[in-house]
Order: C-alpha cells, then structure tokens, then sequence
C-alpha cells in the first residue's frame, strides 16, 4: 500500500478535481443505495403484517426528541397514512416508484463518479508515456548500451498498459469501495452494534488471507514481464536482422528460440492469471462464510429471551451487509490488480529512476561558435571502469582545419569524437573550446555547433524533406534542394514519383546504402554547422558517388572544423593533420606525406590497402 500511495503522489496531483467529485458523487450513491433499502422494514412490519404492525404511529414534531426516533417514527407514520388513506396496493405502487427514482439517483450517481474518474485514469497514463519518452531522450548513450531495445519497447508499451489496466482502472473501485464500506458500515452500527461488532472481529482474517495471495502475485507479475521483455527483444533483434538470418538459413533456429521464450511467458501468464482468476472465487467464498455466520449469530440475538433486534430490522441487517460483499470484492479485486500493476511500475521506474550522468552545471556558460580551437587535454576514458578505450590523448583543433583519426577497429577513434558532444563524459583531462571547458556549457548550445555524418546513415520513416530538414527549425524547399545538391542527392530523389514529399520506409529501407548515406550528409550540410564529425562518412557510397560525395565534402570543410575518421586513407590524404590511433594512444601524427616518410604504423595501414 506504501508503494502504491507514493505511486499516487507522484502522478494523479494534477487531477485533484476528478478525485473531489468522485469522492462527492459516490457519497451521494452509497447514501441513496442506503436510503431505498430503509423501505424494507416498513414494508415488512406494515403491509405484511409482522410483529409490530398494529402499532399505531402519530406524527411527532420536528425537534421534539431524538432526531434518529423521530424521523423513525414520521416516516412510519405517513407509510401507515398511506395505507389507511390508499389501501396497500396502492401504498406499494408508491413506495415501488419511491424505490425506483432512488435507484434512478443512485446509479446516475454511480455513472457519474465512473465517467469523471475516466480522464484521471487516461491523464495518469499518457503522462507516464510522456515522461518514460522524455527520459529515454535525456539518458546518455551508455545506457543503451547496457540495455536492450527490445527491453526499452516492452517497458513503453507492455509495463505502461499494465500500470493502465491494473492500477489505473483500479483507482475507480478504490474511490468506491472505502465510501461505500465505511457508509454501509455506519448503517450497520446503527442498526445493531452487536451484531456488526461480531462481523468486525471475523473480517480481518480474511482480509489476511487476500494479503497472502496479493503479495505472491506481485512476484510473478515480476517474472512474467521480464518473459515479455525477452519476447519483444527477440522480436526486435529479428527484424533488425532479417536479412542475415535468410542469408544463412536460420529462420528455424529463430523460431524455435522465439517459441521457447513464447512459451516461458505463457507459463508465467499462466501463473499470474490463474492467481488472479482466483480473486473472484475466493471473495465470493469467504462472504459466504460471513453471511452464513452473522445469520447464525442473528439468530440467536432474534431468538433469545432478551432480543436486540426483530426480524424485520434482522432482514434490512442482511441487506445492507450482503451490500457490503460486493464493494468488498472490489476492494479484494483492486488488491490483486495493483500489486501486478506496481510490478510493471517498478520496472518502467528502472528508466524513469535511472541516473544521467551527463549533467549540466547551475549556471552554464553561454557558447554561441568556435572563434579559436578545440582541445582535447590529456583524455582518458573507459566504458566499464577497467580497460581503459583511452590513454592521455592530447589533441588540438584549430578551426577551419580538418583533423583526421585512423587506426585499427577499436583503437578509440569513435570514442574520442562521441567525447565532444558529451554522448559521453570524460574520466579524467578535459575537453575545451576557446578555453571553455564543454562540460561549463549549455549541451544544447554545445551540439548546435556540431554537425554529425556516421558510418551507418540514421534515417527516420519520413519524407526525404523532413529526413534533410531534421533539426533545422523551418527549412526552406530551397535550402532542402541546395543542401541535396552538394550530397549528390538531389538527382535520385528527382526521379522518385512524388519527389522530396516521397516516403523513404523504416530507415530508409526504401533506399540503397549509398542514397542512405548521401541524405544523411545532406542534413549535415544543412545544419551547416561549424564543427563536422565525419565517422567514415563515404564509406556506404560507390566508386562513382565517393568521388562526387568527397568533392562536396572537401568544398564544405574549406570553412568548417572537421574530425573526420577514415579507415580508406585516400579520404583523407589532404588533411591537416592525420592522428594515428593505436590501442588508445597518439602514435604518430602529421600529413599524409611526412607519416609515410616516417615508415611506421600509418605506413603499413597505407601498404595494405594499396595492395
């Protein structure tokens, strides 16, 4: 209950008003459910008969006695009026219809409090998707390389609709159930305290016994979300990796892998439903065991010498307590729905309660270019605390000069330029611009002035206009056009049928490698930032596109700062600077000329792809 109050307080503050009229309008349909069963004493007592019915009532005023007695006692007394004056026939059309607008009252209230909880439970849900999305967009890219997507995507969509389904549309029964309890409660005190105080004492064992049930099914919620975190993660590595998977026939090693997990989460469902399933069954038992009970105990309070209570008031006793059953079972129902709730909550707040370590200081500098360099002083940098990606790396980037990074795969090239933009913080040294340390700026201000081309073209499921316009607050068609042209883009997307406004699939799976790759650099160019990251940006592209491509690139980076990382050393021959990386370390730097006169690593890097 602790969890599930601190799961309140956090996300249904905005919807106070919903909870207020609620509260208010199921009041309102307990007290008028509570009221229409008052008629079934006089109706006993009076038209049938019972003990009692030859009692002759006269009005009382007001404020002369007792306010329970005398509006006990008028109300018998117009009941009997209306028998003389109508007959009993009559007298019980009338209290039928008395009946009937009460009930009219009662269930309209009942809609209402139903109906005006609706937005508080869809509100809960849309912010806990809103605020899960914003997360996932501020966590820093080590995060996701400790998680899988699949994981992610199941916690988005499985973990949040269950948080819905059990917590949210539980929140109606629990605004409900206390109200109605508590009132029919009073009613029952008021009517024999005896017997209530009996029904007291044999609660609460019950009540126990839904505790044990509820606690172990929030365990195999646990479990069974964990199952559907498997099952959408090999789901998503499947469609990541279809064409590896035809390519070496495995589409039956897949789907025995994919029907073992379907059948773990099956048994774990199987588990948590026939949990739940049990709720239903096991309240309606443990009632009957209650009702069966306080009819025993009324009994003999009825027929014993001194008799608390006659059988007309007895009667109206058992009504207003087999009322109590069914908001009862809600309550016993929303106590097996929320501990399966909390469980998925629990792991949405593994995203929501994640740490970023990417952060940024009170009162961050303001950053608006690059006027001088970019240094990189004694870097230092590893992914997991112990083998270190990067040792003491010193580098200076002038602005306007192109600096290139080669080495062997997983010599720390990527790492070094991820650095810059703070995908990534460094351990130890410091990265400056202009002598401003980045981590003293604003991230916005800093990633503004950098522009990214990667070794695999990140494409979203759009038009080619919005794929190239991406980041760039109101881009014209003009701009669109210019920045496609200088990508080699702009004749392939002209022969498409609709253009720039043509869809170009997932990822651009409507593409080649080498289109792909050219509107990923005509973004870039049209951010036309003043730092470029080029990670291995032509390598995607035909002979033919290369040449153009890097003529175009060559043009754009005559006034920009570019980092560009190149395992084909003939992209890079003219640069400024060539760094060579080698487990981490600067081990040899300079032009492409003086490197190759230097007959060491750059050399033998060089000789091997001329052969």
């Amino acid at each position: 209950m602790k969890e599930f109050l601190q799961l309140m307080r956090r996300f249904v503050s905005p919807y106070k008003k919903y909870i207020g009229w609620a509260i208010l309008l199921n009041i309102l349909s307990a007290v008028f459910n509570v009221f229409s069963f008052t008629f079934l004493i006089p109706i006993l007592s009076i038209l049938f008969k019972t003990e009692g019915a030859d009692k002759v009532y006269h009005y009382m005023e007001w404020g002369s006695g007792d306010l329970a007695e005398v509006a006990k006692n008028n109300f018998y007394y117009y009941i009997s009026q209306m028998i003389v004056d109508n007959g009993p026939t009559v007298a019980l059309i009338f209290l039928g219809l008395f009946l009937m607008i009460m009930t009219l009252f009662k269930t309209g209230c009942y809609f209402a409090s139903s109906a005006v909880m609706i937005p508080l439970r869809t509100g809960v849900v849309r912010d806990i998707r809103i605020m899960v999305y914003a997360k996932v967009m501020r966590l820093p890219m080590s995060f996701f390389s400790e998680e899988r997507k699949g994981d992610i995507i199941a916690r988005m969509s499985g973990d949040v609709g269950e948080v819905e389904n059990s917590i949210t549309s539980s929140l109606d029964m629990l605004m409900k159930s206390p109200i109605m309890i508590i009132l029919y409660f009073a009613t029952l005190v008021v009517t024999s305290w005896q017997l209530t105080l009996f029904t007291i004492v044999v609660l609460p064992g019950m009540g126990w016994l839904m505790g044990v049930v509820g606690r172990k099914l929030k365990r195999q919620s646990l479990e069974a979300q964990s199952k559907w975190s498997d099952t959408m993660s090999q789901l998503e590595e499947t469609l990541g990796g279809l064409r590896i998977i035809k390519a070496f026939i495995a589409e039956d090693k897949m789907i025995n892998r994919f029907t073992k997990c379907s059948n773990e989460l099956r048994d774990a469902t199987n588990r948590v439903a026939i949990r739940q399933a049990m709720a239903h069954p096991m309240s309606e038992f443990l009632g009957t065991i209650l009702i069966v009970a306080v009819l025993w105990f009324g009994g003999t309070l009825i027929l014993g010498q001194n008799a608390t209570i006659d059988a007309p008031t007895f009667i109206f006793y058992m009504v207003i307590l087999y009322s109590v059953i069914n908001p009862l079972k809600d309550f016993a129902k929303a106590g097996y729905n929320i501990p399966k709730g909390l469980a998925s909550m629990e792991r949405v707040d593994k995203i929501l309660k994640a740490e970023n370590k990417i952060k940024e200081i009170p009162n961050p500098k303001p950053l608006k270019g690059l006027n001088d360099r970019i240094e990189f002083k004694d870097i230092s940098f590893s992914y997991d605390g112990k083998r270190e990606v990067l040792k003491h790396v010193n580098l200076t980037v002038p602005k306007g000069k192109t600096i290139a990074l080669v080495g062997q795969s997983g010599s720390g090239k990527s790492t070094l330029v991820d650095l810059l933009p703070r995908y990534h913080d460094v351990q130890e040294g410091d990265i400056t611009i202009d002598g401003t340390s980045i981590r003293d700026v604003r991230i916005a201000d800093l990633r503004s002035l950098i522009g990214n081309v990667n070794q695999e073209a990140i494409l979203f499921n759009d038009t080619f206009f919005n794929n190239i316009a991406f980041g760039v607050e109101n881009a014209t068609m003009e701009q669109v056009i210019e920045a496609a042209k200088i990508a080699n883009a702009h004749d392939f997307i002209m022969e498409k049928p609709e253009g720039y406004n043509m869809n170009i699939g997932d990822r651009g799976g409507k593409l080649s490698g080498g289109q792909r790759q050219r509107i990923s650099i005509a973004r870039a160019i049209l951010k036309n930032p003043p730092i470029l990251i080029l990670d291995e940006a032509t390598s995607a592209l035909d002979t033919e596109s290369e040449r153009l491509v890097q003529e175009a690139l060559e043009r754009l980076m005559k006034t920009r700062t570019t980092i560009a990382i190149a395992h084909r050393l003939s992209t890079i021959k003219n640069a400024d600077e060539i760094c060579v990386l080698y487990e981490g370390e600067i081990v040899e730097r300079g032009k492409h000329e003086d490197l190759i006169e230097l007959n060491g690593y750059y050399k033998r890097l060089h000789d091997m792809q001329q052969l």
